[in-house]
């Protein structure tokens, strides 16, 4: 997510986006899912989907599929994964890098599945709701295609939660209210809300867990805040002048002394579709 875009972020129209940009908005995600805090809410969120041996999974909004073949590993060769996401170009990358799991990959919508109701064991959706028009269809789709008994897990950022140490609290303030001030409500809170959202729906077993990401240096941290990672420019910060020059100053400077901090919590939230 860039501070700059307020209804629709690039991640949520990566084929609208010129090639250069898609190239590297998918060299961002892969890089955030190999770092070591979005690493641990996954093991965090495999352990609250609890995939099984044989079972059909969805993986809803799937990128270039790496979800999707580890959970396709953790199921074993009689499991099955659906990896759907709007983007064709990103699909076109999952398909080219396919390892031979047991994977199916299609384009689509969260927020209009080409499924049939009650034929999936269990879904995955991972920080995609913020991105979409209608989070609440989104949900209502995959707990139609979920069968009875199934669980859904869907993990999303809070990024109300957003804080920093080792830099001027008032600068730090500005910066992040020129953040959300770029946000709409559901980009902005989305993950502390998938708890309410499930329970509405009558979902059952019911888990919310805060993963409270930890980022120690300003080279971890710009991998996951775009308002640390130096090659979001000016223009997407649309702050006033010297504003961005002065914030990556401190930046700078806490990471040469050692206190620079930043946490930022993501939920996940999973519960069971009702017999």
């Amino acid at each position: 997510m860039t501070p700059a875009q307020i209804e629709r972020t690039p991640f949520a129209d990566l084929d609208g986006q010129p090639s250069e940009m898609t190239a590297m908005l998918l060299a961002a995600l892969d890089e955030m899912g190999r770092h070591p805090e979005i690493l641990r809410v996954r093991q965090t969120a495999v352990r609250a989907l609890r995939p099984e041996a044989g079972q059909r999974l969805l993986d809803a909004g799937s990128g270039a599929g790496d979800v999707s073949r580890w959970l396709a590993a953790e199921m074993g060769p009689t499991g099955e994964v659906l990896a759907v996401d709007s983007s064709s170009a990103t699909i076109a990358v999952a398909r080219q890098r396919h390892d031979g799991s047991n994977v199916d990959y299609r384009t689509g919508d969260v927020c209009a599945l080409d499924l049939a109701a009650d034929s999936f064991d269990g879904v995955w959706c991972e920080r995609v709701l913020q991105h979409v028009d209608d989070a609440e269809r989104g949900i209502s789709e995959l707990v139609r295609i979920t069968r009875p008994g199934g669980r859904i897990c869907l993990i999303d950022t809070d990024w109300g939660s957003l804080a920093f140490d080792g830099v001027p609290p008032g600068l730090a303030r500005q910066v992040m209210e020129l953040m959300h001030g770029r946000l709409t409500p559901k980009q902005y809170d989305m993950g502390r809300t998938l708890r309410r959202r499930l329970v509405a729906r009558g979902l059952t077993q019911v888990t919310a867990t805060p993963v409270t990401c930890l980022f120690a240096t300003p080279a971890s941290a710009a991998v996951v805040l775009p308002m640390i990672n130096p090659l979001v420019g000016q223009d997407a910060w649309m702050a006033p002048p010297g504003v961005r020059d002065e914030w990556f100053s401190h930046v700078d400077a806490a990471g040469a002394r050692g206190d620079f901090l930043a946490v930022l919590t993501i939920w996940v939230v999973a519960g069971s579709v009702g017999q």
